[in-house]
């Protein structure tokens, strides 16, 4: 990299576009920069995720990710670059596998809660879900690799087992949806 990053106020996005990894600019409020936004809102989320103290396979996982999640947003800003593969997919896959073993059947829907810990890594889920939706809009105007998609999707199910989990290490039960609960009734 360089001196790349020596010089932070560049004033070039001023007019209201950005540069892209190629050298080209496109407008701040295109789809590309709104995918790439979403990845790097969600690399951020993980970030906080793991600003609380976790167990340290969970923690080295979501650094994993957070490396993967650069290299996606590397991804996005450089059109028909693939950074992300099969291989990183498959890697979730065997850790929602893993992870959710140790779980017991979900027989309810539940809710986002227990923990701060599972709290934050039930937002970083939604944040997930937000940012596939903006790559998959993006994908449905210009040609994009299908495995940052994939990636994403999967991901949303690692955030949700580890929410799980985080709150079953700390003997916490997850938090159930029970319906017919707001039906007007002011109960806490």
């Amino acid at each position: 990299m360089g001196h790349r990053l020596s010089r932070i106020v560049t004033r070039t996005g001023d007019s209201g576009t950005t540069g892209l990894g190629d050298g080209s600019r496109v407008d701040k409020d295109s789809l590309r920069i709104a995918a790439i936004g979403g990845v790097d809102e969600l690399n951020s989320s993980i970030g906080a995720l793991l600003a609380e103290p976790l167990p340290d396979a969970v923690a080295a996982l979501l650094i994993d990710v957070q490396h993967d999640l650069f290299d996606l947003g590397g991804e996005l800003s450089i059109p028909g670059h693939a950074a992300v593969s099969a291989d990183h997919v498959i890697r979730l896959e065997q850790a929602v596998e893993k992870i959710n073993s140790g779980l017991s059947p979900l027989k309810e829907f539940i809710l986002p809660g227990g923990t701060r810990p599972a709290a934050l890594a039930h937002v970083a889920r939604t944040v997930c879900r937000r940012a596939e939706r903006a790559v998959v809009a993006l994908a449905r105007q210009e040609t994009l690799s299908q495995h940052g998609r994939v990636y994403l999707n999967r991901l949303s199910d690692l955030l949700f087992v580890i929410a799980r989990q985080l709150n079953r290490a700390s003997g916490v039960p997850d938090v159930l949806w029970h319906k017919g609960r707001s039906r007007g009734t002011a109960t806490r």
